[in-house]
């Protein structure tokens, strides 16, 4: 049975609202009705695209306890328990504060450019091996998921791991400050979101302010050899941070890595972790998983617990979903292909990242590389450049056919050689029958584009050609 985390009495408390009807204990917080879950308190958003209020009916019916509402339900069963407060967002901010208050863990926040879901998956991963650790699920990472997850932090979690983003300044400051984080770990600065920011030193100011919730006490993990790794420390030391330490193959970072071999399916590295030697097998393929493991050993070694018992457990470790998440899919004409789900997001260092990981994989006999990229968004004027760049990165990864879709992935297309160029659409629901057409048996197929773009119905579309084989074939996969 899962541990009350909220009743009303105490919710009423925290976001200064009113509690009406019955007395109620919720053992969850949703902001969704498709995915509330019994027990659940359901707080009605009432975003740009769709009003909470709307939804309070289809939340009970999936078992909520009670619905955190800013107007009068006139429509719903006088039974139902309510928690009337003046503004939904701003009480599950509130909610989410008294959280942060009422707990005992020791924090960690994650930010950068790429990498940031991949790596506090890593942490919950490791850190779970040694003691109770919460993380934030998905990519609850802005306004409202912070809170979100803050209100969801188990009282019985020793560790929180939180993932915070933003594309505009000013945004990531708040976010820290709501989770105070112990620890904070910053990926890497790139490249993107250069829609809004008028440099790449603008982007790294930015992700300066998760240093703005945190005590002087305070340790910041920098990718040592980030170009901007100097500001982002001298950023850290203004705001009082009692240590920095920086990973990377530099020789001066403190978790530093001697030696990778990569694999189709894994990585096997050697490194330094503040003074102490540690091989391992990481669970995910490429170079940039390889980079960010030394982070999270950092972390690791940073808390004081166990480096051994952490670094073997990365050997488990396996992308997210839309991040990297591999599948191999059986055809009705006989044989298979492999799937590498790369679909959530894109910014051109992810995408170079990703196609290195397409060039370790092993095509089937006859098979190829194919490459099905949609737009990279919000790189503003630079983005046909940043584009039409990517058919270097395309020919050393030894791709053999890339399918584009988007206004400025026609830029590569037109970059690349004939030889390598395949079918361009639109958009992305436009390339699925190019898409579906031109996989074979044997090959290696990677799905990359900025979550704007949509690739994601590729991916399922690709799915769904598994879904036509029998199933005695799908599980011989010939």
């Amino acid at each position: 049975m899962s541990a009350v985390l909220w009743t009303s009495a105490d919710a009423a408390r925290a976001t200064g609202g009113r509690a009406v009807g019955d007395a109620w204990q919720a053992t969850g917080v949703s902001i969704d009705s498709r995915t509330c879950q019994p027990g659940d308190l359901f707080v009605a958003i009432a975003g740009p695209s769709f009003d909470g209020h709307d939804f309070v009916s289809a939340a009970f019916a999936k078992g909520a306890v009670a619905a955190m509402v800013h107007r009068p339900q006139a429509k719903l069963a006088a039974d139902k328990p309510l928690l009337m407060v003046d503004e939904t967002l701003a009480a599950l901010g509130r909610l989410g504060l008294a959280g942060r208050a009422r707990s005992r863990a020791r924090f960690l926040g994650v930010t950068g450019s790429v990498g940031k879901t991949g790596t506090k998956e890593a942490l919950r991963l490791v850190l779970s091996t040694e003691a109770e650790c919460f993380a934030t699920s998905g990519s609850l990472n802005n306004h409202w998921g912070v809170p979100l997850s803050l209100a969801r932090l188990p009282l019985a979690a020793e560790i929180g791991v939180f993932e915070l983003g933003m594309n505009h300044a000013g945004e990531l400051g708040p976010l820290s400050r709501m989770v105070r984080p112990e620890i904070a770990i910053v990926t890497t600065i790139e490249a993107v979101h250069l829609e809004f920011f008028a440099s790449i030193e603008a982007i790294a100011d930015a992700k300066a302010e998760i240093f703005e919730g945190m005590g002087a006490g305070g340790i910041a993990i920098l990718n040592r050899d980030n170009g901007q790794f100097e500001r982002l420390a001298a950023a850290a030391r203004r705001r009082g941070l009692a240590r920095i330490i920086g990973f990377g193959e530099h020789s001066e970072a403190a978790a530093r890595l001697i030696d990778y071999r990569l694999e189709a399916n894994a990585s096997r590295v050697s490194a330094d972790i503040l003074g102490r030697r540690v091989d391992y097998r990481l669970g995910a393929p490429g170079r940039h998983w390889v980079q960010n493991s030394l982070a999270v050993l950092a972390a690791v070694a940073a808390l004081g617990l166990d480096l051994g018992l952490a670094a073997g457990a990365l050997g488990s470790l396996s992308p997210p979903k839309g991040r990297g998440q591999r599948r191999r899919i059986a055809l009705a004409t006989g044989g298979s292909f492999e799937l590498i789900d790369e679909s959530y997001n894109a910014s051109p260092a992810a995408v170079r990242a990703a196609l290195a990981v397409l060039a370790k994989a092993e095509p089937g006999s006859s098979g190829r590389r194919v490459a099905i990229l949609g737009d990279m968004r919000e790189l503003g004027a630079e983005g046909p450049r940043l584009h039409a760049e990517l058919a270097a990165p395309v020919a050393k990864a030894n791709v053999d056919q890339v399918l584009t879709c988007g206004p400025l992935m026609r830029e590569l297309a037109a970059a690349l050689p004939a030889s390598r160029r395949g079918a361009h659409a639109a958009d992305s629901q436009s390339l699925i029958p190019a898409a579906l057409a031109a996989i074979k048996a044997g090959d290696v197929v990677l799905v990359k584009g900025s979550l704007g773009t949509r690739m994601a119905p590729i991916v399922e579309a690709l799915l769904r050609l598994e879904a036509a084989v029998p199933p005695a074939r799908a599980a011989n996969g010939n």
